[in-house]
């Protein structure tokens, strides 16, 4: 049973993303009462990054690149290595996982990009806002969860949080961006490419979502190096107890996203 929620949730996260971004505008949120100084001693798990790069066809369609998508993965690698010094807290990398450990580690990105999803449209985006997430003693109510299995995954028995981060990046092709423009000139609006970014720090004991910063419009081409050192700016920016600040992001690349 707990399979088939997972691969549910996964399959929501996709759809989801595929359907298009539901809000324009970066947001983050902190779990009332957490709070995680810098050099608290705390231990932070770095799992591997979910990414999802490809083309999207003249039709709309997600077209998975395979070099893109490992390009890409090895320049936002590079970049998180470069910025952990910037956290604030001790990092930890996730140890490799095979068989059933890849498996739940799989299951538990797709869930985390799901619970990311859910928080964007239904408290980010306020006129979709769920009652039990509205304003209480003027304080917005973030309560988000992965579950305790969390727990299990690897490397988690030396750590006391974990840092998930979700991309997705889709560029689009030439009749995509042809159909964009014959789309203006009749006054249709078509989108053209979708740059999704999640970034969430959870607590390994309870799965707690702590943290959470997402942005349905990033920039940096994370094909690129400078491009990927930028994402993972945005990504980070105000994370808790890192000195990487808003500003410092915005500084850095210029005009913003």
């Amino acid at each position: 049973m707990r399979t088939s929620i997972f691969h549910l949730l996964g399959a929501f996260a996709i759809l989801a993303l595929a359907a298009g971004p539901v809000c324009a505008q970066e947001r983050s949120a902190t779990r009332q009462g957490f709070n995680l100084p810098a050099q608290s001693g705390k231990k932070i798990l770095l799992l591997r990054p979910t990414m999802r790069v490809g083309e999207q066809s003249t039709g709309g369609l997600f077209e998975p690149n395979a070099d893109w998508t490992e390009q890409a993965r090895a320049n936002i690698g590079e970049a998180l290595d470069a910025s952990q010094r910037n956290l604030g807290n001790e990092i930890i990398i996730a140890p490799d996982a095979y068989g059933e450990d890849a498996r739940a580690l799989n299951e538990h990105m797709a869930l985390f990009a799901a619970v990311s999803q859910a928080v964007i449209q239904y408290q980010f985006f306020v006129g979709n806002r769920l009652p039990t997430k509205k304003r209480d003693n003027k304080a917005d109510v973030f309560d988000w969860s992965l579950g305790n299995s969390v727990a299990s995954l690897p490397g988690a028995d030396g750590a006391d949080y974990a840092l998930f981060i979700y991309n997705r990046d889709v560029y689009g092709s030439t009749g995509r961006k042809m159909l964009q423009v014959v789309g203006m000139l009749a006054g249709v609006g078509v989108s053209s490419g979708e740059h999704v970014g999640y970034a969430g720090l959870v607590d390994l004991k309870t799965g707690d979502l702590l943290w959470l910063n997402a942005d349905a419009q990033m920039g940096g081409d994370v094909r690129e190096k400078d491009g990927a050192a930028k994402r993972v700016r945005q990504l980070l920016e105000d994370f808790p107890g890192s000195t990487i600040a808003k500003a410092d992001v915005v500084a850095a690349s210029g005009a913003g996203k």
